[in-house]
């Protein structure tokens, strides 16, 4: 295996060959040729339905595994969140990188939190989750539908507001060329609208020419993927609470899945982060006992502290109405018994008949 070129599917998208692209620099600094192949799955030919209609069968991710089982490539490069929890016969996750932050962000024009927000704010995402814990922290949101790749969504928040913008600073050029270029007159601008657009940002000038449905006040993101993406830096956000705004399972974490019994050993040995790996498998664990996938508004999110995991797992109804809210800390030594332990006792809570309630409502959707 160490003296043949590594092949890694991927998804064709920015973020996914960023992610795949850290996995190949991770294992080419450890001398193995790495080579990327582009796959196109089934979430990213249809672009006009919600994520949890794509249904539990892994719409980003049972093109890349097929390869993987076929033999075409010898693993597979994953967003560890888009992953059903029962896999294909003959496949693992071989390895699991250190994670980036988990949590998710508040991406407005103005870098407001979530209280700042005007009320009747519109708040765009394409989660269930995510829909559920903004209505439950303040129902008076009106939260919309949004799909898209991560530099593709910001730009939909930006672009309505940068077009009323230019239009502006047009009408007010005209209005100047009026006064045959006096410039002793009361100006609402210091620049030109060329000017201004000059001075805007790629990511702003890719706004301005995208046509939009729906104008949002604010769209809420995974702060990896926007990390990942290099757009962090480039934009105003506030991170969500993470008291009311438990993230997915797995979220900010990627999965290398793998069939060959060479390549995840070579691939476990190069890449797995224990820490991550142990926090994963107790988030990944309490969601297949739980069940749902990515039907059911579920969060949960566990950190390794010293001899114990401590999980904080929120389920709550689709509207937002209803949710259930607990943590513990379970023992590092049997964390993942412990988890499905906790499963269970959620599902007596009352979690079990929320999900169920979700998987009723989005098959009527």
């Amino acid at each position: 295996m160490t003296n043949r070129t590594l092949r890694l599917a991927t998804r064709g998208s920015a973020l996914a060959r960023t992610q795949a692209a850290s996995v190949q620099d991770a294992l080419a600094s450890r001398r193995l040729d790495v080579e990327l192949v582009e796959v196109e799955t089934e979430g990213d030919k249809i672009q006009d339905r919600l994520i949890h209609r794509l249904g539990k069968t892994g719409a980003f991710v049972r093109a890349l595994d097929e390869r993987v089982l076929d033999g075409e490539v010898d693993a597979a490069v994953h967003s560890m969140k888009d992953m059903p929890t029962e896999k294909p016969n003959g496949l693992v996750v071989a390895g699991v990188p250190e994670r980036a932050p988990a949590g998710d962000v508040l991406v407005t024009r103005e870098g407001h939190d979530i209280d700042e927000l005007p009320e009747g704010a519109v708040v765009g995402t394409s989660s269930l989750r995510r829909q559920a814990q903004l209505l439950n922290y303040r129902d008076d949101l009106e939260v919309e539908p949004l799909r898209g790749n991560v530099d593709t969504r910001v730009e939909k928040l930006l672009a309505t507001h940068l077009q009323r913008e230019h239009e502006k600073r047009i009408e007010n050029d005209k209005e100047r060329q009026g006064k045959r270029g006096k410039v002793d007159h009361e100006d609402e601008f210091d620049q030109t609208a060329e000017e201004w657009f000059d001075s805007l940002s790629e990511l702003e000038r890719q706004a301005m020419s995208r046509k939009v449905d729906t104008e949002y006040d604010a769209i809420v993101l995974a702060e990896a993927g926007l990390k990942r993406s290099g757009l962090l830096d480039k934009i105003s956000y506030a991170r969500l609470p993470r008291s009311h705004f438990v993230p997915a399972p797995g979220q900010g974490a990627i999965a290398v899945t793998a069939s060959d019994d060479d390549a995840i050993d070579l691939i476990h040995d190069k890449l797995d982060h224990a820490r991550t790996r142990v926090e994963t498998t107790v988030e990944r664990t309490i969601l297949a006992e739980l069940g749902g996938g990515c039907i059911a508004p579920v969060g949960i999110h566990a950190l390794l502290q010293g001899k114990h995991v401590h999980v904080d797992v929120h389920v709550l109804a689709t509207d937002g109405s209803e949710a259930i809210k607990t943590s513990r800390d379970l023992p590092v030594g049997t964390h993942a018994d412990a988890a499905r332990d906790f499963a269970a006792d959620l599902r007596e809570r009352g979690a079990g008949q929320l999900i169920e309630e979700a998987e009723v409502n989005a098959e009527d959707e």
